[in-house]
């Protein structure tokens, strides 16, 4: 025997159910005229209960606001604390200190590789000013001695190495 598994991808389509057919049924018939009346009876207390409870309801929360007002507590101050507590929360959560853990390191691992990198450039810029220094004042003029002695020769030439 086959057996058929009900689920979420019936492969039957839905019946539609018509409304004027469901609005014919009589409730009535299944019930007896003493469990009708004792159901309205029922009903009708259910209905003064709540009405009862909503004035209650409604008294308590007039006094809820007036002791509100005489503490000084306003919306905005609620509001103020609930973001307080809200905030206090999420950073004793576990999953922030997981995430503030893992962000400090690799903000750390960041700054070392920033760091590396500037110490790369800087050598490099480095490198390449002392090698357009060299391009521009070869050896054989003496680059210590013209800075050393602002440029000044005997006979005002660079090429000549007879200082004053």
């Amino acid at each position: 025997m086959e057996t058929r598994q009900q689920g979420l991808l019936d492969s039957e389509p839905l019946q539609e159910v018509d409304e004027d057919m469901v609005s014919e049924v009589d409730l009535n018939n299944s019930v007896s005229e003493e469990e009708r009346e004792e159901i309205q009876i029922e009903l009708a207390k259910l209905e003064e209960e709540i009405s009862t409870l909503k004035q209650v309801l409604a008294a308590k929360e007039k006094r809820h606001a007036e002791l509100k007002q005489k503490l000084g507590i306003t919306v905005l101050s609620e509001l103020r604390q609930n973001f307080s507590k809200s905030w206090y929360d999420m950073q004793t959560s576990t999953a922030y200190k997981k995430t503030s853990e893992t962000l400090s390191t690799a903000g750390q691992k960041t700054t070392a590789a920033f760091s590396t990198l500037g110490t790369a450039i800087t050598r490099k810029f480095g490198d390449m000013s002392m090698y357009g220094l060299e391009f521009l004042f070869p050896r054989r003029y003496g680059i210590v001695c013209l800075f050393a002695c602002e440029g000044v020769c005997a006979c005002g030439e660079f090429s000549c190495l007879q200082w004053k």
